[in-house]
């Protein structure tokens, strides 16, 4: 993965047990599809920020590990729902609870780990994370309507796709590392010197993933999948901000009515390329990396610093 997690490995193991009795169902279809669910779970980043922002700034306690199984739920349940959105037959590698199960039962499936994320939190009084991680589930929502408003109309400035990104991708890593130094404090500054250090991380983190879209040196061929959705990213943002009028026109021609033609597709992607967007995109990135490592330096240096370094990296190093 680019980093260890030796130094959380074993609270890592005490989560996963956590999070596979806190989806349990008395429901065999829905037993059948959490066990799905919990079998084909992705990286964990989000549980491993708040275990390692719970250790820097106190010790891990149970309502971390709430805390914890709290963001998987709800990061799940937005996967889940996202792929009902997008029509969407795969998901890390594996079918989609979509592909398997289709609309209705994905959509209540969703539903279902929301509420149980809530009552997770609810049951043992842990108040503060929950309102912490209901916050950015509403931004969320927030995001993804913004940037089908905005794709809609292909109308968008930077400041609309921090933004975007801020609510979309940022507001659930902000609320893992919140949440995870609540628990741990119980301290309001810390809570909130962590969401922001979160948050820097978790733009950098989307703006990585934009640019796979377009290829660079380290990650081979673009995609172009997000030109085909008709999705305005920072790489081309900045490219349609430097060029000529009749040039803005052509790509965002292509973009609306195009978007389908691969070598139309191909055109836009070198127009970023030869204007800068895409170095435009790496050095934003790179600025917010920075600002979340600056936050970090304000700890005293341990393992868990070093280790939070590691994975702040990894956002903006990965090659996927």
């Amino acid at each position: 993965m680019g980093f260890s997690i030796d130094i959380i490995s074993s609270e890592l193991k005490t989560f996963e047990s956590v999070f596979r009795d806190s989806v349990k169902s008395h429901v065999p279809l829905l037993d059948r599809i959490m066990r799905y669910v919990v079998r084909t779970k992705g990286k964990q980043l989000r549980p491993m920020f708040v275990i390692l922002s719970a250790k820097l700034t106190g010790s891990v306690n149970d309502s971390t590990y709430r805390a914890a199984s709290l963001v998987e739920l709800l990061h799940t349940a937005s996967l889940v729902h996202d792929d009902v959105v997008d029509e969407s037959a795969e998901r890390r590698g594996f079918f989609s609870v979509y592909a398997l199960w289709k609309t209705k039962i994905s959509v209540l499936v969703g539903d279902y780990l929301l509420a149980k994320g809530m009552l997770l939190a609810l049951d043992h009084d842990d108040f503060v994370i929950l309102q912490i991680m209901s916050r950015a589930v509403k931004q969320m929502s927030e995001g993804e309507l913004l940037q089908m408003e905005k794709s809609r109309s292909l109308n968008m400035n930077e400041d609309t796709y921090l933004t975007i990104i801020r609510n979309k991708t940022a507001s659930l890593l902000a609320s893992a590392c919140s949440a995870g130094a609540f628990s741990a404090t119980g301290d309001p500054d810390t809570t909130e010197k962590m969401r922001l250090f979160g948050e820097y991380v978790g733009i950098a983190f989307q703006i990585k993933d934009d640019l796979f879209d377009y290829g660079t040196a380290d990650v081979g061929k673009p995609t172009g999948n997000d030109i085909k959705e008709k999705k305005l990213t920072l790489p081309l943002i900045y490219t349609l901000q430097q060029v000529d009028a009749s040039t803005r026109r052509r790509l965002i021609f292509i973009v609306k009515n195009e978007h389908r033609i691969k070598a139309r597709v191909n055109e836009v992607i070198e127009a970023v390329r030869q204007s800068g967007g895409i170095r435009y995109a790496e050095e934003k990135m790179q600025e917010y990396r920075d600002n979340a490592l600056s936050i970090l330096q304000e700890f005293p240096d341990k393992p868990e610093r070093q280790a939070l370094e590691q994975l702040v990296r990894y956002t903006t190093d990965r090659v996927k």
